[in-house]
């Protein structure tokens, strides 16, 4: 998968996700203060993620899974250290605050990870 495809695929993936988390607030009373700054950094900390990871895929040979590991566990990190500010600067309800941070997270990982499959299976048919 290129990095063409993948962000074109990635921005529908977070227009489809954006445009429910709207309509969600809209219709509702269910989403936390700033949801939006939540969105926007677990869009662009994945989309720093995969770069970083096609980049460590590219490089081949056994350092190419320790890349790909390492960018999934400094992602998983800079998460931690962003709801851990967020909560100390807002106080929000702890149930609806955990469905959307991680069905975010979750769901914006599993999409980076099918990108990353997708380009190791490729590799490995050549």
């Amino acid at each position: 998968m290129t990095i063409t495809r993948f962000l074109l695929l990635f921005l529908v993936l977070a227009t489809l996700l954006g445009l429910t988390f709207y309509f969600l607030g809209y219709f509702t009373d269910f989403l936390v203060p700033k949801f939006w700054v939540i969105f926007g950094f677990l869009a662009i900390l994945t989309l720093i993620a995969y770069v970083a990871s096609l980049i460590g895929i590219k490089m081949g040979g056994e350092i190419s899974t320790y890349v790909v590991l390492g960018v999934l566990i400094v992602k998983l990190l800079f998460a931690m250290g962003f709801v851990w500010i967020y909560l100390l600067k807002f106080k929000v309800n702890s149930i609806n605050f955990a469905i959307e941070f991680f069905s975010l997270y979750f769901l914006f990982t599993a999409f980076e990870v099918y990108g990353l499959l997708f380009n190791l299976r490729h590799r490995n048919k050549t």
